[in-house]
């Protein structure tokens, strides 16, 4: 866990940027008054929960809590566009006054939002409830010692395999960097790949490398922010990777294109560094195909740093400026996400603690593994001292040079002095002071 002394250093940062970049003051601790007439009090909840079909639907969930709490209602509504949007449409509804109390937000877009006053600071009533939470999963709620809300699901790193495949190779499940890049070696002579580099997905995806690997990117020097993108951390994910890609031992591929599902579907891709959402969906196109059931999941390989994983996506639910009724929201917010066999059927990997039954569809997919149990492990063996910067979606500019590192035109570690330069400048733009 981040020390305390630097929690308090970044709530610091975050206040003065808050101020000089926004004419903003830092959110009150737990504002708002409670509700003194004995009506109901109504809390509206935005999401973007999928509610597909086999899912539990978000309004069942809710009805639940409204039939057994009539004096706190809640309306959930399903925003269906893009998060980025809704973003924009919070934005708008704060400065309007008409914001819900609690909406979804990604855990990279908290400190911004922050930042520019559109989020309350409820660390008082959040303490009530960080036992329930794993302690990575916790940060990302967490700016300095500001809390905006909790925790509802998490992308921890974990490793895909075809066991089956790896077993005609005599390969076991890597332990290590070291193992994965034997193992890199010896599919690559039998026209197989147990990774896949993706520069579609390089912002979030080597930023969680870099965490599993024992980084913290953003920190504080006195009153202001410090950026450290390329530490050793860093360069050993980069050396690896560009060892792969010189070798040509790596599947070069768009994460979201159709190189990779046709790998997949046609034997060649074997392993997969991924995000533990992914479970939900990575096998789709191999059922009723040969390989079903063929593939499991493992912890992430040690990166140098132990057993430890980065976080690579997830959102929680905050609470937003205006909220009339942050204790009473909050009391619901904790309910929800507490609800983790519902929020699993989401298609969620949970951020509270607790057993969560594998859906039927996932072990089908992965033989009968308890693939939630594997994928907890993962989410309790978060780096949870990597917090997230304001202006941490402009690193998407990491993307352009992982593309330019697969043809040569760019190194592995040219991303992450991307990353760097690109933080800094970000910070800046935003007012906020930068260490250099």
């Amino acid at each position: 866990m981040a020390s305390t002394s630097r929690i308090t250093r970044t709530a610091a940062v975050v206040a003065v940027g808050a101020l000089s970049a926004f004419g903003l003051a830092a959110c009150s601790s737990d504002a708002g008054d409670a509700p003194t007439s004995g009506d109901p009090v109504t809390i509206e909840y935005m999401h973007r929960l999928p509610d597909g079909e086999g899912m539990t639907a978000v309004n069942d969930i809710v009805k639940r809590w409204n039939d057994e709490n009539p004096n706190i209602q809640v309306k959930a509504t399903k925003f269906d566009g893009n998060a980025p949007d809704m973003i924009l449409k919070l934005e708008t509804d704060v400065k309007a006054g008409n914001a819900p109390c609690l909406a979804q937000t990604g855990y990279a877009e908290v400190p911004q939002l922050f930042v520019k006053g559109l989020l309350e600071d409820v660390a008082g009533e959040a303490k009530k409830y960080e036992e329930n939470y794993s302690a990575g999963a916790f940060s990302g709620m967490r700016v300095g010692d500001a809390v905006v809300g909790l925790p509802q699901d998490v992308g921890p790193l974990v490793y895909f395999y075809n066991e089956t495949a790896f077993g005609e190779l005599g390969l076991d499940a890597p332990a290590t960097l070291a193992d994965l890049t034997a193992d890199s070696a010896t599919a690559a002579a039998a026209g197989k790949y147990v990774t896949a580099f993706t520069p579609d997905e390089a912002h979030n995806w080597l930023a969680a490398q870099s965490a599993a690997a024992g980084d913290t990117w953003f920190g504080t020097e006195g009153d202001a922010w410090s950026v450290n993108a390329e530490g050793e951390g860093s360069e050993r994910v980069a050396a690896f990777w560009q060892g792969l890609l010189d070798n040509k031992q790596t599947l070069s591929t768009e994460r979201w294109g159709e190189g990779f599902t046709a790998a997949l579907n046609n034997g060649s891709l074997i392993g997969h560094i991924g995000a533990a959402w992914e479970a939900g969906f990575l096998l789709d196109s191999l059922d009723g195909t040969p390989a079903e059931g063929q593939w499991r999941v493992a912890q992430l390989p040690d990166f140098g740093a132990g057993a430890l994983s980065g976080p690579d996506g997830g959102s929680g639910v905050s609470v937003l400026k205006g909220c009339e009724n942050p204790a009473e929201a909050m009391e619901f917010n904790n309910w929800f996400n507490t609800q983790i066999d519902d929020l699993a059927s989401q298609g969620l990997v949970v951020a509270a603690t607790g057993a969560v039954e594998t859906p039927e569809k996932m072990a089908r997919q992965f033989g009968g593994q308890d693939v939630m149990s594997e994928l907890a492990t993962a989410t309790a063996n978060m780096n949870p001292d990597f917090p997230y910067a304001p202006g941490f979606s402009t690193l998407s500019k990491m993307n352009e040079t992982a593309a330019a590192a697969t043809t040569g035109g760019a190194k592995v570690a040219d991303i992450f002095t991307t990353a760097q330069n690109t933080a800094v400048s970000s910070l800046k733009d935003l007012g906020l002071p930068v260490a250099e």
